[in-house]
C-alpha cells in the first residue's frame, strides 16, 4: 500500500480508525449494563448501528421491504 500517496489525500490508514468504529459499534451499544446477546441479535445490530454511523440508515431505510430478513 502507498502509505505516503493516501496521507496525502488525506485518506486514514492506521488501525486506530477501524478500532474506534468497532467500539463504536460494540461498546456503545452492545455493552449496555444487563444486556443478553445471541449471535444473531448481535450481529444484526452491529449492522444497524454501522449503517446509523456512516449515515446508510436513509438509503437502507427506503429499500427496507427488498431487504432480506430474518426469519
Amino acid at each position: 500500500m502507498d502509505y505516503a500517496r493516501f496521507r496525502q489525500k488525506g485518506y486514514f490508514v492506521g488501525s486506530g480508525t477501524v478500532e474506534s468504529g468497532g467500539k463504536q459499534i460494540s461498546g456503545l451499544r452492545l455493552k449496555r449494563a444487563g444486556a443478553r446477546w445471541t449471535e444473531h441479535g448481535a450481529v444484526t445490530t452491529a449492522k444497524a448501528r454501522a449503517a446509523w454511523l456512516s449515515g446508510q440508515w436513509d438509503l437502507l431505510a427506503s429499500k427496507r421491504a427488498a431487504l432480506p430478513m430474518p426469519s
